[in-house]
């Protein structure tokens, strides 16, 4: 076989550039914020009240059809030893902290999606495969999910979480807020299920107020801030502490929103998706030539 020469290289780059260029014509980039504040609802929980019944993991569970122990199970405490975090597993769950000083009582607190106003996941998804919706939820299709995760990476409070066990089409599994519950009018399961109160479900606005109140009304049980209210730009589910919600596993975050400081440079870089076609066929053109490459080296 005769020696590759470069006019010939330069023929096959040109090929391979203009097969490329007509098959990346598909502008896709992130979804654009759709939130509507007056349609917003949220979650209010008030973690001086909870009492770590696990009842809420429980009842999660069971909505959205995922395996789970019985419930009397749920009683065993010795799940708080060890700090957890939401998987694929578990779509909430309940860590335990100490308490104040002088409080006997440890202080347990409920973690899931906090359902951001301007959310990470969705502004970092190049394919759309994450929504918000008008009354606040965040959802994930997985017709649409591409498996690259930067909503993993991109989200403040670690939430969304990767099925690394599952081999052949696994999910990015994460608090829907009980969306098919609430659309026909059903409270979110942990809502429904609590049963001290801890989680009061209603418009954002008007959880804020009561939140603002409750602090005014007893102002050495709470710290004087509502978490969720103003963090990256705001979240649908707020809370209430004895202290301060940096110390009870949550991240310290600014108010600035978390797409705004990465947007920019995400939409810049993946702007144009390039489909699996135009990539096979450049790699299929470098294989080409390394190939002929190492045949002509064999021959001489």
């Amino acid at each position: 076989m005769p020696k590759q020469s470069r006019r010939d290289f330069f023929k096959i780059s040109a090929a391979l550039t203009a097969v490329t260029a007509g098959v990346t014509s598909t502008k896709i980039k992130a979804e654009s914020k759709d939130y509507i504040p007056d349609k917003a609802m949220g979650v209010l929980i008030d973690t001086t009240v909870c009492i770590g019944c696990r009842k809420c993991e429980w009842a999660c569970k069971v909505a959205h059809d995922m395996p789970t122990a019985p419930l009397e199970s749920y009683d065993n405490r010795t799940v708080f030893n060890e700090m957890r975090r939401p998987d694929h597993t578990a779509l909430t769950v309940i860590n335990e902290f100490p308490g104040k000083e002088l409080d006997r009582f440890p202080i347990d607190v409920k973690y899931q999606c906090m359902h951001c106003n301007t959310p990470a996941c969705v502004s970092a998804c190049i394919v759309k495969a994450f929504h918000k919706h008008p009354n606040g939820t965040v959802t994930w299709d997985g017709s649409k999910c591409i498996g690259c995760r930067y909503c993993m990476v991109a989200c403040p409070f670690q939430i969304p979480a990767f099925e690394f066990d599952k081999a052949i089409e696994p999910d990015i599994k994460k608090c829907d807020f009980c969306f098919e519950r609430t659309k026909i009018g059903m409270l979110p399961a942990c809502v429904e299920i609590c049963p001290n109160e801890v989680l009061t479900y209603g418009k954002r606005e008007d959880l804020i107020n009561i939140a603002h109140n409750r602090i005014e009304i007893d102002p050495d049980k709470y710290e004087n801030h509502v978490y969720g209210e103003f963090e990256v730009g705001g979240t649908s589910w707020l809370y209430l502490a004895g202290k301060k919600m940096p110390e009870l596993g949550m991240p310290d975050l600014p108010r600035a929103t978390a797409p705004g400081v990465s947007e920019s440079i995400q939409h810049g870089l993946f702007a144009y998706f390039v489909p699996p076609l135009a990539l096979y066929a450049v790699l299929g053109g470098v294989m080409w030539i390394n190939k002929n490459r190492k045949n002509s080296e064999t021959e001489e």
